[in-house]
């Protein structure tokens, strides 16, 4: 199970030295929460005051919001959304994955520059009885995986920051990967090695280059996505999986890797989030990864044929 580690004495600018960096990366890949009781970069008072008004400003603003940093782009606005308030929300959440960004660089030196940074985003809606699909649901514990973004074995790590002004954000955890990995491993089957004939590479390259769906997904990426909806679809493993319950009360932020712990939002309204996919070769306790775990389990590589 995850425990959590809080944080008091690092802040943004000053990076940690190489020894409480490791530490705290070993935490992180132990499966725990790093938490710190107030979020430990900026983040000016009008954005907040901004993000918070658009429920009284304009409906089209009521969804997951996504910012692309590779492409300075936002996405999950209605249509109807333009104009100068997109233009002000874009930078507001393109600031905070800067920040956040500068932040994980000094707080974590073994994994800076050794990530690709993925998405950031704005959660605007009440979890709580929020309505979606099964395999779309945040609160059933589940672990992370990406079928738009297969990583190949490199880790998903995200930052998190409650700037709900008065209402805590409220986590449940389970047991973490080294657990549910074998059990539901047990329960799926693994998948087969990738081969690595010329024949089959040449296939899965002509499909990669037809962007056919799935193409560049690695046995690793196939598994941890049958995973997570099996996690979600298990009626037995949501009843009966042990749980822990999480308080982040306002303006907290924590960094957890969302691929090994079990986790699922039950509450909370208005949240930022930043997420990195680190390098399965920047990790300082590589046989706690799930690409680790799974390849103990079959005997051979998960990875990507090359």
């Amino acid at each position: 199970m995850s425990k959590l580690v809080t944080v008091k004495d690092e802040v943004g600018g000053h990076s940690v030295d190489a020894e409480r960096g490791r530490t705290l990366c070993a935490e992180l890949e132990a499966g725990n929460i790093l938490y710190f009781p107030r979020t430990p970069f900026a983040f000016p008072d009008d954005d907040l005051k901004f993000l918070l008004g658009l429920k009284q400003t304009d409906a089209s603003f009521h969804k997951n919001i996504a910012y692309r940093p590779a492409e300075d782009r936002i996405t999950g606005l209605d249509k109807s959304a333009q104009g100068p308030e997109v233009d002000r929300l874009r930078a507001i959440v393109a600031g905070y994955s800067r920040r956040s960004t500068e932040f994980l660089g000094w707080l974590l030196p073994p994994y800076a520059g050794k990530w690709k940074l993925d998405y950031a985003s704005y959660r605007p809606l009440e979890e709580q009885g929020r309505p979606a699909r099964l395999r779309a649901r945040n609160d059933l514990p589940h672990v992370d995986a990406f079928p738009t973004r297969p990583t190949n074995g490199d880790r998903i790590l995200r930052l998190f920051t409650n700037i709900n002004p008065s209402q805590n954000r409220v986590w449940i955890t389970s047991q973490t990967f080294d657990v549910v990995g074998p059990q539901f491993a047990k329960m799926l089957g693994l998948p087969r090695q990738q081969s690595a004939h010329p024949i089959a590479k040449a296939l899965r390259g002509m499909a990669d280059a037809a962007h056919i769906p799935g193409a560049n997904r690695s046995p690793y990426d196939d598994f941890m996505h049958r995973c997570h909806n099996a996690m979600k679809e298990s009626g037995e493993f949501q009843e009966n999986c042990p749980k822990q319950r999480w308080e982040f009360p306002p303006h907290s932020t924590w960094i957890v890797f969302t691929d090994s712990v079990s986790h699922a939002v039950l509450q909370g309204q208005y949240a930022l989030e930043q997420t990195f996919i680190i390098s399965r070769d920047a990790m300082v306790r590589p046989e706690n990864s799930p690409l680790r775990i799974l390849e103990r389990l079959a005997g051979y590589s998960l990875t990507r044929a090359k």
